[in-house]
Formats: C-alpha cells, sequence, structure tokens
C-alpha cells in the first residue's frame, strides 16, 4: 500500500508543469504583472521628480476640478493593464481563460484610481457600467 501512494503522488509530480512550462504556454500572466510593476515604477519617478505637482497647479486654473497623485494614477493604469489582459484573453484563443477575477480586480483598481482623481460618486457608476460592458464582450466572445 504504501509503495501505491509514492506511485501516485510521483505521478502527480510528474504531472505538476514546471514555472518554464507554464512561462511557455502562457507568458501573458508574467508580461502584465511586469508590466504593472514598470508602470508603477515610472509613475512613482514621475511624482517624486514633482511633475504631478506641476500639472495639478496647471489643472486648477481650468474648469476640471481633479487631483493627480502617483498612487492614484498607478492604480488606474494597472487596471487598465488588466483591462487589456482581459481582452487579450478574450481574443486570443491560445490564451484563453476565466477572466472574471482578473475584471473585478481591474475594476476595484480603476475604482481607486479614478475615486481619488474625480470624487467617489461618478467612479463607482462608471466602473458598474465598464463591468457590464465586460459581460457582454465575454458574452459575445463565447458565441464567436
Amino acid at each position: 500500500m504504501p509503495d501505491e501512494k509514492m506511485d501516485e503522488k510521483q505521478e502527480e509530480k510528474s504531472q505538476e508543469k514546471t514555472w518554464e512550462e507554464k512561462w511557455r504556454r502562457d507568458p501573458l500572466n508574467s508580461i502584465v504583472w511586469a508590466a504593472i510593476l514598470i508602470w508603477f515604477g515610472v509613475v512613482l519617478l514621475i511624482g517624486n521628480l514633482g511633475l504631478f505637482n506641476t500639472l495639478n497647479q496647471f489643472l486648477r486654473g481650468g474648469f476640471v476640478q481633479i487631483n493627480l497623485e502617483a498612487w492614484s494614477i498607478g492604480f488606474l493604469g494597472a487596471g487598465v493593464i488588466l483591462v487589456l489582459e482581459v481582452l487579450a484573453r478574450l481574443m486570443i484563443a491560445e490564451y484563453r481563460q476565466p477572466v472574471t477575477g482578473t475584471l473585478v480586480l481591474a475594476a476595484i483598481f480603476i475604482g481607486i484610481g479614478l475615486g481619488n482623481i474625480i470624487g467617489g460618486a461618478v467612479t463607482w457608476a462608471l466602473i458598474l457600467i465598464a463591468l457590464g460592458f465586460g459581460i457582454i464582450l465575454r458574452g459575445v466572445a463565447r458565441r464567436a
């Protein structure tokens, strides 16, 4: 009996995919998270250089009342990157996987980013609209 269990464990281990295999089969996930890290790094660098302060001073003279901060822009961009991943997974058959979790995470990131920039009242209505369009797009992609 112990030999059977050992054989089963050996089979399971041989069936598990190594990191290299997963990368070859689906590099999209790694690319997306690397892009998010790069995006946050660039945005934080721009913030540390004081460029957001300059842009905020310029925008305060106009009709739009927004407040750009590095973390808000970072989360907004990360959400957009995740939406692009969802679109890629829906459009490219070899990368197709369930995308609901990614879409929800994207909505949360975009909500955090926009909530700090334009206010929460408008942001969450826009998020619900975007999620609705995402569900429609998913239904259309399934039929195609």
